[in-house]
């Protein structure tokens, strides 16, 4: 029989980290042993029993090592040993925590076939359409003893779709399981079929041919099955009877009295042989049996060669069957939806406390309370010709990362929340336009209110409705992917909104559920809920959640937000000196590293593509190493110093007093981890969280102010493009931008809140600036050439830098990065002529990008004649050859190796 074609499926054996796919359309091969008996010579032996038992002990503990620890090349300290760290304390926490996480891959298969399984909870948790018209709803409620689910389908009735305890209605792990018929037209006859299934989504209306199920049966009984086989099917008892008639004759025994002795199977096959060699020959199987004569062996079955041939060439008769699936307008003919798309919904439980509703955790489209009202879910199933058909394909990574990062709701001009549908026409090309190669996504997972900008989630599969719809969100993503941009995803899984009506907090009326008890179960001053990591449950939820965005949205990647709320009991709320003991001490929350490792192992098999960037501002050692060598499998971590840096020295530090050195230390942060190091001038909480920007601090005197001199917009427009270039170019192979800051906007983010009479003001962004000549646009200008010119000369994908020349006294700063020279002087009245730099290469270097020209609003200091520069023959800064360059103050240039000399 042709086995069935399936997507192959992987699993994680307990003891190995080390993911295995097994094709499901591989024949499986069974072999039968045979017993023979072997003979086998002794031999005397000299050595001593003692010293045979050492041998054997030692060869089997060898034996167990290479199984356990070196097995597939993993290592649960490999990151310490490349690094050279020896700390024997964080070194055994290290070993400790592989041994806990291959217990916990253990429990898990206890529970789930593999870890695929594990990360898909959303193909039945939730509302979900069944093929035998039905819609099945699933969710985890282990402190309930009775669950409903009301709503506007079923007048808010508590008991016409529920499920009790005690009658098949959850499991033993709390999962409550609720099937909502779909309802009988009036004037319709039921199905012939008990099982007869419907196609909803694929194609629209597939399967209404007309043809009748007798039909169907009845070609299948002339085409398919041999003669006699239909009859056999139908009545499961003819064949035995048919057996035994054979054996027994017409009148055989009916007791096991008079039964008798039977003869052995090979007396009773040559009689039947003998009574049956005049018989007309079958379309039945023919068997023969042949003896070997030999003690050991069994009996041979053989069978005609052609007839096996046919046999193994026969498809299952799936068509048929499938023919027999009936379109979706025969659906909504003869029945109409159990809750049709639309429908408002709730969950209900009664609890020891008393009844409660919630949203239900696993929807995928809410309605957030306002005005009063209460939050509830929207079944969300739109028809075939409604439904987003994607046109493009996924992008492969690029080897450096240049990130825009977004809000959705204030990407707009107006004073009011800008839609998945503005952003996609209006925004989406200028990302484009402006040189980026990704999309990061802040605020997208539904949460309660506006004013936190969406990290306080509350419904963690659904988009969140202030924008638009899922089909929406999918027409923004698939227009991304069509014009080159990788789609990001801010994750919050750190922490959840303490919300019980529309959130997770008590969300079965126990304390217990998600999250903590106790103060455990409370951030420390944000009053958020912190999840309980090592609960089964909760990593079933946080690992499909993740797995749901992408197979649904196809998202192309994760920042992980906050890890130090999870990372740690106190929440990243103390004092770290560097030391390694305080990565290892009793404040570590070690289920919240095994998830994190669990999440990069799963997101990284099942979607090879897929980018994870960790946001941890205590640096946690091993974050961006595999988790087959101890680390916790990131692709790119962040370096949060760099903006902390920059807004401090603009705000606390005159000009003159900024230390160079700390400047290029900053921006190189830990030399070993730089290569996987995402970098970023400004973030986005400087914009929105009550902050102000590089852009308000430099281009204005206050909120509304404009620059009072030419003097202040120079040294602001030269400061920002400095320091943007700085960090652009020094770091690692990623860089993040906020909405706005490539052309300096310099009007703060401000929310809708109480503090403001919920007012849409300041929650826009002013694009109109760059239809404007002046600062915007030379802003923006050089912004989009400094993009270009990594695109050109792969600058953040090359090796780390050089910085060969940091003088704190002239306040020059010069690095070598491949074939290009960075140099930068940010004295603030300093110029320097024939400012000498050593270099490597002998030849001809010419000026690319010098921040100081016109069309980026500066004074063109430095003529184009003076860009051709050729070397030296003098040792400068440890190098063989050096390049005399003329500085303006508050000036950098970047000169490109153009040819080389040979001597």
């Amino acid at each position: 029989m042709a086995s069935l074609s399936l997507q192959p499926k992987f699993s994680l054996h307990p003891n190995n980290s080390i993911l295995h796919f097994h094709p499901q359309n591989k024949p499986q091969i069974i072999f039968f042993t045979r017993k023979v008996k072997i003979k086998t010579k002794t031999k005397c032996s000299s050595i001593d029993p003692q010293q045979q038992q050492q041998k054997q002990r030692e060869s089997f503990t060898r034996k167990k090592k290479s199984v356990t620890e070196t097995e597939k090349g993993v290592d649960p300290v490999g990151f310490l040993t490349k690094l050279g760290i020896t700390h024997k304390a964080f070194a055994q926490f290290l070993r400790e925590r592989y041994k806990s996480l291959k217990d916990l891959k253990a429990e898990i298969f206890t529970r789930h076939l593999n870890l695929q399984e594990m990360a898909s909870g959303f193909e039945i948790l939730g509302t979900h359409r069944h093929k035998e018209h039905r819609v099945d709803y699933m969710d985890w409620a282990p402190g309930a003893r009775y669950c409903a689910l009301v709503g506007d389908f079923n007048g808010w009735s508590p008991t016409t779709n529920a499920a009790r305890e005690g009658l098949y209605g959850h499991d033993d792990y709390g999962y409550w399981f609720i099937i909502l018929e779909d309802k009988l037209r009036e004037g319709e006859e039921p199905d012939e079929l008990y099982f007869q299934q419907y196609n909803y989504v694929d194609d629209y209306d597939k399967g209404d041919s007309g043809v009748t199920i007798d039909e169907v049966f009845q070609r299948a009984n002339d085409e398919y099955w041999e003669p006699g086989e239909d009859r056999f099917i139908k009545n499961r008892f003819e064949l035995p009877a048919k057996l035994y008639e054979r054996l027994f004759g017409p009148n055989g025994p009916q007791t096991i009295e008079e039964l008798g002795e039977i003869p052995d199977a090979e007396t009773r096959y040559k009689a039947h042989k003998e009574l049956h060699k005049d018989d007309p020959p079958s379309n039945l199987p023919p068997f023969d049996v042949i003896d070997n004569g030999k003690e050991y062996d069994i009996f041979n079955v053989v069978v005609d060669p052609a007839w096996q041939e046919k046999f193994r060439n026969k498809k299952p008769p799936l068509a048929y069957w499938t023919e027999t699936r009936k379109g979706r307008k025969a659906w909504l003919k003869k029945y109409s939806p159990a809750i049709p798309h639309g429908s408002k919904y709730r969950v209900y439980f009664n609890t020891p406390d008393g009844p409660l509703e919630r949203v239900p955790a696993w929807a995928t489209f809410i309605q957030p309370d306002a005005e009063g009202k209460q939050a509830y879910a929207i079944h969300w199933e739109p028809p075939p010709e409604y439904t987003y058909k994607w046109k493009h394909t996924a992008i492969k990574p690029p080897k450096s990362l240049r990130i825009y990062e977004c809000h959705v709701g204030i990407s707009g001009s107006e004073p009011k929340i800008s839609s998945f549908n503005d952003f996609t026409e209006k925004v989406l090309p200028h990302v484009k336009r402006a040189g980026y190669n990704a999309i990061q996504l802040i605020g997208i997972v539904e949460h309660k209110d506006y004013f936190t900008v969406g990290y306080r989630v509350t419904n963690f599969f659904a988009v969140s409705s202030r924008y638009g719809t899922p089909e929406d969100f999918k027409r923004l993503v698939d227009e991304a992917h069509g014009l080159g941009l990788l789609v990001f995803l801010d994750i919050v899984h750190s922490y959840s909104a303490a919300d019980e009506m529309v959130g997770l907090s008590r969300f079965d009326g126990s304390n217990d559920c998600y999250f903590h008890t106790g103060k455990r179960g409370h951030h420390k001053y944000w009053g958020t809920r912190m999840f309980k990591y090592g609960d089964l449950d909760v990593l079933h939820f946080l690992l499909s959640n993740l797995n749901w965005w992408i197979s649904e949205y196809k998202i192309d990647g994760f920042h992980f937000h906050s890890l130090a709320s999870m990372l740690y009991t106190h929440n990243g709320f103390a004092s770290f000196t560097g030391d390694l003991e305080e990565y290892c001490n009793q404040y570590v929350d070690n289920d919240a590293v095994k998830y994190l490792i669990l999440a990069n192992e799963i997101l990284h098999a099942l979607h090879p593509n897929i980018i994870t960037i960790a946001e941890d501002a205590t640096f946690y050692p091993g974050l961006c190493e595999p988790t087959s060598q101890g680390g916790l499998g990131f692709d790119y971590h962040v370096n949060l110093s760099a903006s902390e840096m920059w807004l401090s020295l603009l705000k606390n530090t005159p000009d003159h007093e900024w230390s160079m050195s700390k400047i290029t230390s900053t921006l190189l942060g830990n030399k070993s981890y730089a290569d996987k190091m995402l970098v970023y001038a400004e973030n986005h909480n400087q914009s929105i969280s009550g902050g102000q920007s590089l852009a308000e601090i430099l281009l204005s005197q206050g909120n509304d102010k404009a620059p009072q001199s030419n003097e202040l917009l120079l040294r602001g427009s030269s400061l920002l493009k400095m320091t943007k270039l700085i960090t652009f170019t020094i770091g690692g192979r990623g860089y993040l931008n906020f909405m706005g800051n490539e052309f300096g906007h310099s009007k703060r983010v401000e929310f809708p809140m109480p503090s403001n009479n919920f007012s849409f003001s300041l929650a826009n962004r002013c694009w109109d600036l760059l239809e404007k000549e002046g600062v915007y646009q030379d802003l923006f200008r050089f912004d989009k050439d400094m993009m270009k010119l990594d695109k050109n000369e792969k600058v953040l994908s090359r090796g780390l830098p050089n910085i060969h020349h940091v003088k704190d006294t002239n306040m020059v700063i010069s690095y070598l990065r491949g074939p290009l020279l960075f140099v930068f002087n940010f004295h603030p009245t300093d110029s320097y002529e024939r400012y000498c730099i050593g270099v490597d290469e002998a030849g001809e270097y010419q000026v690319i990008l010098n921040t100081d020209e016109r069309r980026y609003g500066g004074q063109g200091i430095v003529k184009e004649e003076q860009y051709l520069q050729r070397t030296i023959s003098k040792r400068v800064d440890g190098l063989r050859n050096c390049i005399k360059v003329s500085l303006p103050s508050r000036t950098a240039q970047v000169y490109k190796l153009s040819r080389i000399l040979r001597i």
